[in-house]
């Protein structure tokens, strides 16, 4: 499986490079799912812009980053540009309960502006 990690403080970039997300890498990339998680990578962007197909199993991977995330992260889904990968997310509903936003760029904003939130909140509490 071809990837490329950019690790900064605040978020973490996955970038898959593959034309398909299926059964036969889909187990490895939920490795690497577990494995950031367990570095502590709080934030997590999953780049898709390479990707143009995606089975059960490859949304099944990106399902467990999300719940991996869940506990005050957050995981991010973003270059969902190509139309194959678009319907199968839409079929499934999966637009209801991931985060997707259309860029990296936007993504790293999102990641910044939810980061600021938490800060204010806990000032707030003090």
């Amino acid at each position: 499986m071809k990837y490329n990690v950019d690790k900064q403080e605040k978020y973490t970039l996955f970038s898959l490079d593959e034309e398909t997300l299926n059964s036969s890498n889909a187990p490895n990339l939920k490795s690497e799912f577990v494995i950031l998680k367990n570095e502590g990578t709080k934030n997590l962007i999953l780049d898709l812009s390479s990707v143009k197909f995606v089975d059960s199993s490859g949304l099944s991977a990106i399902l467990t980053a999300n719940r991996l995330w869940q506990d005050g992260g957050s995981f991010i889904v973003t270059g969902v540009a190509h139309e194959n990968v678009q319907k199968l997310i839409t079929i499934s509903r999966l637009e209801t309960v991931l985060k997707i936003i259309p860029t990296v760029s936007e993504s790293i904003d999102f990641v910044f502006m939810e980061e600021l939130e938490k800060d204010l909140k806990s000032d707030d509490k003090e």
